[in-house]
């Protein structure tokens, strides 16, 4: 059995780590309120931008590069959204095996991957496992502001048009004279989707090439068929016409949902330390309680040691006729 020091040192040290992970906990329930608003304040842009993409699409001839499947595709780019710290359960990992499951699926389908990567737990991962990158960001996984993304955003646009423009070209959504980079058929997006406080579960998301939707209305034939009145639907007369405004909208609504992903993570990732941080702080509690018992238990039996001890020696100079 440890001695009462060691059990007291032990103690000491638990109430330390359970401090820290009690701050965790804190900070990242903080961080969650903060991380749910921005994707709620972010709906309304996202919702408009996709009702007037759709109306784009249903007027024009969908023959966008960014709507078109390449034939004989080879190459496809997966980009996977870690954190920048640890202490957050199994976020991580969840990500990085869905990301291994996609490369698998990718190359049975005879598409050489390649990864980028956010964040720098992810980093540390395939850089340990000598697994080569063709783009790496960090430092905004809590916080993923608009500008800090921006590059993020920029090499996946760019490389899918690059592969059929020849170079990039696009940024954003505004033509520029960029350089020639890597192309790539398809973009794969794995990141961890926000269920709830306690459900984050980790996502693979075709990002490139856009898959339209086209939406058709069924009709029901029954007895009140013939008293339906059809209603009408808008006409939508677009200045410029619907296809430069395709070419205009296409990268920024392609923008807008690879930010909105991030958002998504950063909450998860909230969540996940909370929830990691919340059970490392139980767990420190009991094992307080558990190191305070044995130390207790050790602490009497001491004192009913030194007592025996005391009353045996009594005893023996009672026997001894010396106490006198």
């Amino acid at each position: 059995m440890a001695s009462i020091r060691e059990l007291r040192s032990r103690i000491k040290s638990v109430n330390s780590t359970k401090k820290i992970t009690k701050a965790q906990e804190l900070i990242a329930t903080s961080r969650i309120t903060k991380a749910q608003r921005r994707v709620a304040d972010s709906l309304p842009y996202a919702q408009e931008i996709t009702n007037v993409v759709e109306r784009l699409a249903s007027a024009s001839s969908l023959e966008h590069p960014m709507l078109r499947e390449r034939e004989n595709g080879k190459r496809a780019a997966i980009l996977v959204v870690t954190s920048d710290r640890g202490m957050c359960g199994g976020y991580n990992h969840n990500v990085l095996k869905k990301a291994k499951e996609l490369r698998a699926l990718l190359e049975d389908e005879g598409y050489e991957t390649v990864y980028y990567v956010t964040g720098r737990k992810g980093i540390d991962y395939f850089d340990f496992r000598s697994e080569p990158l063709a783009g790496t960001w960090e430092g905004f996984s809590q916080d993923p502001a608009w500008a800090a993304t921006h590059d993020v955003r920029r090499h996946m646009i760019d490389g899918f048009l690059a592969s059929s423009e020849g170079e990039a070209k696009w940024r954003d959504g505004v033509r520029t004279d960029g350089t020639p980079i890597q192309g790539f058929d398809q973009v794969h997006v794995v990141y961890t989707e926000f269920k709830s406080m306690l459900s984050q579960v980790a996502t693979a998301h075709q990002l490139l090439p856009l898959v339209p939707v086209i939406e058709t209305e069924e009709m029901s034939i029954g007895d009140s068929a013939l008293t339906d009145v059809e209603q009408p639907t808008p006409d939508y007369d677009f200045e410029p016409d619907a296809e430069t405004l395709m070419d205009a909208l296409l990268p920024q609504y392609v923008s807008r949902t690879l930010y909105a992903f991030m958002l998504e993570a950063s909450a998860s990732e909230s969540a996940a330390r909370r929830t990691a941080m919340k059970s490392a702080t139980d767990n420190a509690t009991e094992l307080v309680k558990d190191l305070s018992r044995v130390a207790n238990q050790a602490r009497q039996a001491q004192i009913t040691q030194e007592i025996t001890e005391i009353v045996g020696g009594s005893d023996a100079l009672d026997d001894s006729g010396e106490s006198d």
